[in-house]
């Protein structure tokens, strides 16, 4: 099995044979990016493997950089404004300030620009029924002028569409024959959900990915194929959940954030194994750190997710929170001559000042460089050599009064704290106490920084799993194959309404069990839930269970009861005497995948303990340089413990412990930090 996570920075490949891990870090190719793909595969032997799992944030990052390709949005007429409105929701930072724009908004940076966004004279009621029937010319001639636009895509989502296919059926068929061949994608096959924002939103990023991996996955797939793989490539979604990628190419929308998301899969995982149900997660690699949170071993998941404020997704996803701190953060000074760190990345190119591939500006890589923490001589498993001098120079840059020793170290503690505010930030939107929480370190960077978080956090511990640096790719293949669909269709939850409710769940798992392969028809696993509310809200609470079988009275009697005892626990309180309106129906069929299994790491002999390999100089952190003794994390075995100050080195991360505290190695060779 193999498995790649493919960051802006780094790509990330891992492979398990017999037991053992092998891992593979290459610099990402921004502008080809299956290269590098395929330069990991080669090196790691694509070829003997059965499944190869992708994970990519390439069509997450051309969202946030606006690199898209020019595309059309079509709806009812007089809505077309719809996507520059969005949810007419504010951040906290945005209630009191009349300058503030969305970031998606016509004032600003536009998914879609107002002259290709148009409207088509049709309208369907709430119940389906035709109101206004589709003006097929009045169309045409829309087509006609957005294919003198040079539009190379074409989204689709008229009003009420959810309910009753058919116009956007037709519209489909017309973009074809007057634009061609074109990617079109429509919201009733897409998302066919309400809250109309949310699903022309989703239909959007639905073709921008489309227009993304479509040439991507052949060019990938006929590479891999090239290097003697004959498997099955699949991809992961915005859960970490795997599809194959032919079909996660019918509704590519769903892999624009699946980087991430296989980080936290990858934690909850390992947690099981160690005993550590409760976990906050953090991913910091190049570019970001990536946030989230497992309580009983389960990932948290909604059923829609924020590309930027307030810009929608519907697809189920881990909730991850991202702030721009990385190895690549850049440290900058502002306008007021403060010294900033991040969010503005150097990115693997040019890279930081250190890599000297023309990179001026200083980086927290650089920073961590110039305290003694990184090896010049070690970085990337000693494939690439730093030189400190250029990472002194960016720093005697800087427009700054501070000397270049406060420089430094302000830039050090700046980015601990960026991410400590993100930990917490994260815990209190959940409600929870970090100390009863794990910080789980992964991603190249987040063992070096996590441990200096932990006191600022006040979590229980830290915890530095196997492989941190490619801790990612790793949650690709401790995932399970899982196809999903999801209807939304207002219904009382009544003895009446068990019928239409019934059909609506056996079409789903019909068309869902379709779409296997013969080989996993016999083991798949179907999990159905609705999202349903008091008759009267706005709001849903999702996930609630639905029993196996036959949805008949009593059936849907324990679906009324399933949602009041969600709403309590979700709410606090439960109105069990009103009514209750189920809205989103979903289905997921699971076929289960073999899971990584991490060796155990055996004890040291009786009356041994663990000796450092030499001893070094740590300077910047407190006024005074302290000697560290460095470790080989290859030389440790279980039950040792390790005094900080220390630093541990592996081939692809460096964990550094501050001064006050204790590293224990743990059965499976996880390292847990504490205070002393």
């Amino acid at each position: 099995m193999i498995g790649v996570d493919v960051g802006g920075t780094f790509t990330d490949v891992v492979a398990i044979s017999g037991g053992e891990i092998r891992t593979v870090k290459v610099a990402t190719d921004v502008r080809t990016t299956e290269r590098g793909v395929l330069r990991g595969a080669e090196e790691i032997g694509v070829g003997d493997s059965a499944v190869f799992n992708h994970a990519s944030t390439h069509g997450l990052n051309a969202i946030i950089t606006r690199r898209l390709p020019k595309i059309a949005f079509l709806t009812t007429l007089g809505h077309r404004d719809i996507l520059d409105v969005g949810r007419t929701w504010r951040p906290v930072e945005g209630l009191t300030n009349p300058a503030w724009r969305r970031s998606y908004g016509d004032a600003n940076r536009p998914l879609v620009p107002r002259y290709l966004r148009r409207g088509i004279r049709e309208r369907l009621t709430a119940d389906g029924g035709v109101l206004i029937q589709l003006d097929e010319d009045h169309a045409r001639q829309e087509l006609r002028i957005l294919g003198r636009c040079g539009v190379e895509g074409v989204a689709i989502c008229l009003l009420n569409a959810y309910v009753n296919s058919h116009h956007e059926d037709r519209l489909r068929e017309l973009v074809h024959e007057e634009l061609g061949d074109i990617p079109v994608s429509i919201s009733s096959d897409v998302s066919p959900l309400a809250k109309e924002f949310a699903r022309a939103s989703t239909t959007v990023v639905d073709v921008f990915m489309r227009l993304t991996y479509d040439a991507y996955t052949q060019r990938l797939d006929t590479g891999l194929r090239d290097l003697g793989f004959d498997g099955d490539l699949n991809f992961a979604d915005c859960a970490a959940q795997l599809v194959r990628s032919d079909v996660a190419m019918e509704h590519p929308f769903r892999i624009v954030f699946a980087g991430p998301a296989a980080g936290t899969v990858s934690s909850a995982h390992f947690g099981t194994l160690i005993g550590a149900g409760d976990l906050l997660c953090a991913d910091v690699g190049g570019t970001s750190c990536d946030i989230s949170m497992v309580t009983d071993g389960k990932p948290f998941v909604n059923t829609t997710f924020e590309l930027e404020h307030d810009l929608i997704v519907n697809a189920l996803s881990n909730e991850i929170s991202s702030i721009g701190a990385g190895g690549g953060s850049l440290v900058t000074i502002n306008a007021a001559g403060e010294l900033k760190v991040g969010p503005g990345s150097a990115g693997a190119d040019p890279g930081p000042a250190c890599y000297g591939l023309g990179g001026t500006q200083p980086t927290t890589t650089d920073t961590c460089l110039l305290m003694g923490i990184i090896d010049p001589d070690g970085f990337a498993g000693g494939r690439m050599k730093l030189d400190p001098e250029l990472s002194r120079q960016a720093f005697e840059a800087l427009d700054s009064k501070l000397s270049l020793e406060q420089r430094i170290s302000y830039a050090f503690n700046i980015g601990i704290n960026n991410i400590a505010e993100g930990v917490v930030n994260i815990a209190i939107q959940h409600g929870v106490d970090p100390r009863d929480y794990s910080l789980v370190a992964y991603g190249a960077a987040g063992p070096m920084l996590l441990p200096a978080v932990l006191d600022l956090v006040h979590a229980a511990e830290v915890i530095v799993p196997p492989h941190p640096g490619l801790f990612s790719a790793l949650g690709l293949v401790s995932s399970d194959l899982v196809y999903a669909d999801s209807r939304s269709a207002y219904t009382l939850l009544t003895a009446e309404a068990a019928e239409q409710i019934d059909k609506v769940y056996h079409s789903m798992e019909q068309r869902l069990r379709e779409r296997l392969k013969e080989k996993d028809r016999h083991n798949v696993r179907f999990v159905r839930s609705f999202d349903g509310r008091l008759a009267g809200q706005t709001w849903e609470t999702p996930f609630v269970g639905v029993p196996d079988g036959e949805i008949d009275a009593a059936a849907v009697a324990e679906m009324v009861a399933n949602f009041h005892e969600a709403y309590g626990e979700r709410s606090g309180n439960t109105f069990e005497a009103l009514p209750v309106q189920g809205v989103t129906y979903r289905v997921q069929a699971v076929v289960e995948a073999d899971k990584v299994e991490y060796p155990t790491l055996p004890e040291r002999p009786e009356g041994e303990t663990a000796q450092p390999t030499r001893t070094l100089q740590i300077r910047h952190l407190t006024d005074d340089v302290l000697e560290a003794g460095e470790y080989q994390r290859t030389d440790l075995r279980a039950g040792d413990r390790i005094p900080g100050p220390a630093v541990i080195r592996e081939p692809l991360s460096t964990t550094f412990l501050v001064p006050g505290q204790t590293a224990t190695v743990g059965t499976h060779g996880e390292l847990r930090i504490r205070k002393a």
